[in-house]
């Protein structure tokens, strides 16, 4: 088993690979490259240009930096919030199981209530898993066709 763990670097390997911040914001950061991809296809540069300058406030040239930052607070505030939502709820699910398996190093009584907690624990994880995967796939279907609206 030491073998295998430190000769192929098993020990890097993790169960559920968005446990791993590196990979939630990677995968949000490819939906936010395509949300800005299909904003500049559908509208065109100007009509984007457009958009950022003059939603949601209008067109006056008063109010073009307000809009402006207000934009830039939405377009960082999706792949942050869209990677850590993910990363969040899946990492601290991975940490009730380490802390149920902690319990069941307690003894035996430990052991037995760490089994069964940590069997219930289980089943209850494979439901949130697939609900977070669906979350993120809604989510990105709902910034995406976003991106070919106007406001």
């Amino acid at each position: 088993a030491w073998i295998m763990e430190h000769a192929f670097g098993l020990h890097n390997w993790k169960i559920v690979p968005t446990t791993d911040i590196n990979t939630t914001f990677a995968l949000a950061l490819s939906i936010w490259l395509l949300m800005l991809f299909f904003n500049v296809k559908v509208k065109g540069f100007g009509g984007w240009m457009h958009e950022l300058f003059c939603t949601p406030f209008g067109k006056n040239p008063l109010l073009w930096l307000l809009n402006l930052l207000f934009n830039f607070i939405e377009y960082v505030s999706k792949p942050l919030s869209h990677s850590l939502r993910l990363f969040g709820n899946i990492y601290a699910g991975e940490i009730i199981f380490l802390l149920l398996g902690m319990w069941a190093a307690t003894g035996v009584s430990g052991t037995i209530f760490g089994a069964i907690l940590g069997a219930g624990w289980a089943i209850f994880h494979i439901l949130i898993v697939t609900l977070q995967a669906f979350i993120f796939m809604m989510l990105t279907v709902v910034y995406l066709s976003m991106a070919h609206e106007s406001h």
